[in-house]
């Protein structure tokens, strides 16, 4: 839990017990595709409300992370609750964060597939670094440092991706982009109805 080892740990996170789900903004809407503005009020409970309201809806999208503006909010800020490859499990929030620079003689890149939330529907193989460091700030405003690995280090990476305005799609060539639209355009209704009936059983 924020980067720190607890003995235990509900399946379904307190935030998104507490939280409500909100709409998942989709490819093409204006926010998702320009920086977001920095975190600036801590410990408020308008900040506190948007982390419960992120988990609860990563949570009923079965994601593994999810960023401010994908529920439509204009804010450096993003949310995890993932399984690494090693099977440990990671949960967690963080505002402003800054990937830390590997130097290119330490640079490893995977290619695994990868989806994303407001791109609802295909996987595309997409190359990212294998370990990732990610500094910022917890919601009361305290520094906070996260390291991830294999899968935990490309969440940290598209999210914080997600915060400056790209996309996983953004990374593909074009002719690989369009064929993931058309993809995401066939597939997104049976997604969004997936999306619908988990929410019913969360009594969300």
């Amino acid at each position: 839990m924020q980067g720190e080892p607890v003995n235990s740990f509900p399946r379904l996170a307190p935030e998104a017990e507490r939280g409500e789900v909100r709409r998942i903004t989709v490819v093409g809407e204006e926010i998702l595709h320009r920086r977001c503005r920095e975190v600036t009020e801590f410990g408020s409970p308008e900040l506190a409300k948007l982390i419960d309201d992120m988990f609860a809806t990563n949570q009923v999208a079965e994601g593994a992370g999810l960023a401010a503006n994908q529920v439509d909010v204009d804010l450096q800020l993003f949310v995890w609750d993932i399984t690494d490859d090693w099977g440990v499990r990671h949960v967690g929030h963080i505002a402003n964060p800054v990937l830390d620079e590997v130097p290119a003689e330490h640079r490893r890149l995977v290619e695994e597939p990868e989806g994303c939330l407001s791109v609802p529907g295909p996987y595309r193989v997409v190359p990212r670094l294998d370990r990732a460091v990610v500094r910022g700030r917890d919601k009361d405003g305290d520094p906070l440092v996260i390291e991830g690995r294999g899968y935990f280090a490309r969440c940290l990476q598209h999210e914080t991706d997600h915060l400056r305005g790209h996309l996983y799609v953004d990374r593909l060539a074009q002719r690989e982009r369009k064929a993931a639209l058309r993809e995401m355009r066939d597939a997104q209704d049976e997604v969004f109805a997936r999306r619908a009936a988990v929410a019913r059983q969360l009594g969300k």
